[in-house]
């Protein structure tokens, strides 16, 4: 009984007031989730080391917006008046191709750059924006035929796929480093003829039923009328790959709606109306790529020859298809019968 009359004594007594220490411990429970917050807090936070960031890196937002936005829009600005201005103050001149060609030749004339034969680079901006408005295009490589032919720097070698024996000297004579019909075809099954050695495969399309027997082994290389490697035509699609440019469309990596595309046409030193050919030839090539939506694919082209830093923007439009534009006409409005007055 003395016991459990200490029980409730307990938490009102003091060591102080008590002749003895009581033999009964009790121990409340802690609450729930206590011994678990002890837990979390004797485990220790290691912190992570970052590498040195440069000064102009550490806040990626305010280089965003100290960033020169690359999509050109200068027609809010008034045109130039007279041949001295400030550039930035006013909208960019437009030359027609054969001017600025000239223009890029002064500058290279012996008495200043001394590089007569410099190389002729073209910069086409793009509207990246898919036919949704949500959607934006991926990056595309392609080949642009060039009429005339300029020295890319690589070295090509084309097998040509076709049964007639006519079409064959045709696609030799075009640069074709082999051209045959069937018999390649067991050459490459019998392990004698490598693939390897051939950069581009073509086709004409008379022979594809036999090329479905070494599909496995062509892979990608493998004639597709969409890259232009399976055509009625070999000897343009061989002059095609043979003379061609290759070229990237690039998205910029914050604004995604601008893409751009760098590509050389040719030389100071050619003629001026083969290399207008193979700069429309470009952009044509460039348009094939264009979204089904309304407004402009290609907004700007800029002509460049290094080592000069002169940029002239080119006219484009002159060299792409004419869109036709349905404009619906107002219906004429009918005329209302007027009222005759009553005679009063």
């Amino acid at each position: 009984m003395l016991l459990n009359r200490c029980q409730y004594l307990l938490p009102f007594l003091t060591e102080s007031t008590l002749p003895y220490k009581p033999l009964v411990t009790v121990r409340y429970a802690a609450r729930k989730g206590t011994r678990e917050r002890r837990e979390k807090k004797k485990v220790k936070v290691v912190k992570e080391k970052v590498a040195f960031i440069p000064h102009n890196q550490r806040d990626k937002e305010k280089l965003l917006k100290n960033r020169p936005k690359l999509k050109f829009d200068d027609s809010a600005k008034p045109t130039p008046i007279d041949n001295v201005y400030i550039m930035r103050k006013y909208k960019m001149i437009t030359y027609p191709f054969v001017e600025a060609l000239q223009c890029h030749r002064e500058t290279h004339h012996p008495d200043m750059y001394n590089k007569p034969n410099a190389d002729v680079q073209i910069k086409i901006e793009l509207n990246m924006v898919a036919e949704r408005k949500t959607r934006l295009l991926d990056n595309f490589t392609r080949m642009a035929p060039m009429p005339h032919k300029i020295n890319h720097g690589e070295e090509r070698s084309i097998l040509a796929f076709v049964k007639e024996a006519e079409l064959q000297e045709a696609a030799r004579k075009a640069g074709a480093s082999l051209a045959g019909g069937v018999e390649l075809i067991k050459e490459i099954q019998s392990g004698s003829l490598s693939l390897q050695n051939f950069h581009f495969i073509v086709a004409h399309p008379s022979i594809l039923p036999e090329l479905v027997s070494i599909r496995g082994l062509l892979k990608k290389k493998f004639p597709n009328p969409k890259n232009g490697t399976l055509n009625a035509n070999l000897h343009d699609s061989v002059t095609k790959f043979m003379n061609g440019i290759t070229y990237s469309a690039i998205k910029d990596e914050y604004e995604k709606d601008f893409g751009l595309i760098e590509t050389v046409i040719g030389t100071l030193g050619m003629d001026d109306a083969h290399l207008e050919e193979n700069f429309a030839s470009l952009l044509l090539d460039v348009y094939e790529m264009k979204p089904k939506r309304s407004g402009t694919f290609i907004s700007r082209c800029l002509m460049i020859s290094p080592p000069s830093r002169e940029k002239f923007k080119v006219d484009h439009s002159v060299y792409l298809p004419v869109e036709q534009v349905e404009v619906a006409q107002p219906e004429e409005e009918e005329e209302e019968p007027v009222a005759e007055a009553a005679a009063s």
